[in-house]
């Protein structure tokens, strides 16, 4: 006998944006019902930011180690210990999954199912041995990895984000095969923590990014010890002695790189398959669910938000995509969805941090902009830590409109807050020369790029004859 259930919200995916719609609408005493096949808390916790970061704090304290010399401090090499380093990384999702669990939502008044779920029809979603007949649904089924049809691929183990950091051994050599920015996160952390890595690219390395940014990163990495193959196509793949080959192919020529491990990061995929959406009349394509601005599926009873509707894949994405359908859901505001101002962070060693246009966007969209530059080397603090690799940029209309920042260095996912907010309150450049920042600090960074927007007009001679002219009144 199945149980029938008829809440005002069904939410499919308990990943960040289902678990914050979930909450919000609970917390506002909206019956809800969230449904989950796998692990609470999604990609993001168990697979996604929260592990690669841990990894790669693990891995950046044994870079500190290897360069306290520089600071006058004598240390022994960094001694890894792959298990604890396992254990500092799980430990890190098991302290956060608290927040996420079926537990915590059960408190907050959420039925919580753990079930595949489908659609039945356009106002039924069986999951288990539940019917569940909602006023409104919404789909939050994230993402998984593309694995690409790599001649080979299935004859030969390999890791994808999923299942790398169940690994407690040290790798000898891995190959990692995509350049973006999971595959370079990866590279990099494994890379500190004592392991020969090689990327392969089919196009640029961090391709998407700001050239000149992501050259940064690039050289940094190159000047680790990280083998990098943009514009490489992988052949095949198959087992060797120690692990396995990699064939690839550039600029006519075929190389077999050998190593002990494979990791496949070259994308992600929205989770639509199992829905049964054509039955709801929802529709779709291989880039996810099809939404309006308001992020309305073609069934108006249907939202969808997150990773599954395509275009850009952040857990913060998904997190605002939340808030905009408790909006429109339980409030009726009609709120639109943007990702014109969205920010997005790579978190190597140099950060790479991006809001609103890079240059190139910027001059392909704009006949005439404004671009200032300031570089790391010439903040105070920056010398002292003795991280003066990268600059921040930034990007304005003529008369000071900001149309995005590039920051790449140390901390500079944070101190793209500061550029976050001025764009989203659409604060002119020349509003940032008006704040005091703490000396020393990073952030002086971003009011020195701002002042630099005025340069120009120092030179100009009716500014200097009108500064003439009020000092003799001096």
């Amino acid at each position: 006998m199945e149980e029938v259930l008829k809440p005002d919200l069904c939410v499919i995916g308990a990943g960040s944006g289902g678990l914050s719609v979930a909450a919000a609408a609970a917390q506002f005493g909206v019956p809800v019902v969230l449904i989950e096949k796998d692990k609470m808390g999604g990609d993001c916790l168990n697979y996604g930011c929260v592990p690669s970061k841990a990894l790669l704090a693990a891995g950046k304290r044994a870079e500190a180690v290897r360069n306290a010399i520089d600071f006058g401090i004598d240390v022994i090499e960094a001694q890894i210990d792959y298990r604890r380093v396992h254990d500092h990384v799980h430990g890190v999702i098991a302290a956060i999954a608290p927040n996420d669990s079926a537990e915590r939502f059960t408190g907050l008044g959420v039925r919580v199912i753990h079930a595949t779920a489908n659609f039945l029809d356009k106002n039924t979603v069986e999951a288990g041995r539940v019917l569940i007949r909602a006023r409104r649904f919404v789909v939050a089924t994230g993402s998984s990895p593309v694995i690409p049809p790599i001649p080979g691929l299935n004859e030969v183990p390999y890791f994808t984000n999923e299942t790398i950091f169940d690994v407690s051994d040290r790798i000898q050599h891995l190959i990692v095969v995509g350049g973006g920015p999971i595959g370079i996160e990866l590279a990099q952390a494994y890379r500190m923590l004592g392991s020969h890595v090689t990327v392969i690219e089919a196009a640029a390395i961090l391709g998407r990014e700001d050239e000149e940014a992501a050259r940064v990163v690039i050289d940094h990495l190159t000047k680790s010890g990280v083998l990098l193959h943009p514009g490489a196509r992988v052949e095949r793949v198959e087992r060797a002695v120690q692990g396995v080959a990699v064939y690839l192919g550039k600029d006519g020529e075929t190389e077999v790189i050998k190593g002990s491990h494979l990791l496949i990061a070259t994308g992600r995929k929205p989770n639509v398959k199992t829905l049964s959406l054509d039955r709801a009349g929802i529709k779709y394509d291989d880039n996810g669910i099809k939404v309006n601005s308001h992020l309305v599926t073609s069934n108006s009873r249907i939202y969808a938000i997150g990773d599954v509707i395509g275009g850009p894949q952040f857990t913060h994405l998904a997190n605002y995509h939340a808030g905009i359908v408790i909006r429109n859901a339980l409030f009726r505001l009609r709120p639109k969805a943007s990702t014109a101002n969205i920010p997005r962070v790579t978190f190597t060693e140099p950060e790479l941090a991006q809001i609103g246009l890079t240059e190139a966007e910027a001059r392909k969209k704009y006949r005439r902009i404004r671009i200032m530059r300031f570089p790391y080397a010439d903040n105070d603090r920056a010398q002292a830590e003795r991280e003066t690799e990268g600059f921040i940029k930034a990007i304005t209309k003529r008369d000071g409109t900001i149309l995005g920042c590039t920051i790449v260095g140390a901390e500079a996912g944070e101190m793209l807050q500061l550029w976050a907010m001025a764009m989203q309150k659409e604060m002119k450049i020349g509003d940032l020369t008006t704040i005091v920042f703490p000396y020393p600090t990073l952030s002086e960074l971003s009011k020195r790029v701002a002042y630099a927007y005025y340069q120009p007009s120092l030179t100009k001679g009716w500014l200097r004859s009108i500064i003439g002219f009020l000092r003799r009144f001096g």
